[in-house]
């Protein structure tokens, strides 16, 4: 089980990492000439209407992306830094999922229903099974033997 969430925190790390390194160079994507990246504010609907726009975009979904995907890395580490991110990742893809859903309650809104919610809700259904396991379930230190746990 230790590796299937070493093999999840390495996904998301490349992942969030990714979304947020992609978010960061959206602005200056033509003059790199990245002409085979989309873009991403088109991928996310998002349009910067003055300069302070490309900050939020940037510090927003670039800066809080990378963050995350830098964190899911250093938690394939420590085990401290798993249960951190376990359930950082938990609490921020509900917190999302929940604003979504909240928001398609007013009138002639859009449905909250969409892939990334669909996302969300799996991530965080993942990321709080894997924060439970490695909190009450998995203890490598527990052991009747002395001379094994003073090794530890």
């Amino acid at each position: 089980m230790i590796w299937i969430i070493r093999i999840f925190l390495l996904a998301y790390a490349v992942l969030y990492f990714g979304i947020g390194a992609w978010a960061m160079i959206d602005h200056v994507r033509d003059a790199l000439e990245l002409g085979d990246v989309p873009s991403f504010m088109k991928a996310v609907g998002l349009q910067v209407t003055d300069e302070i726009g490309y900050s939020e975009v940037a510090g927003l979904y670039g800066g809080i992306n990378m963050v995350i995907g830098l964190l899911c890395f250093l938690a394939l580490f420590s085990r401290g830094i798993t249960l951190y991110v376990l359930s950082l990742l938990a609490f921020l893809t509900f917190s999302i999922a929940l604003g979504r859903y909240l928001f398609s309650l007013i009138p002639s809104t859009p449905t909250f229903y969409n892939a990334f919610f669909v996302f969300e809700v799996a991530t965080f259904a993942i990321s709080l099974t894997f924060f439970l396991y490695m909190k009450y379930l998995y203890n490598p230190s527990k052991s009747g033997d002395i001379e094994k746990v003073t090794e530890d």
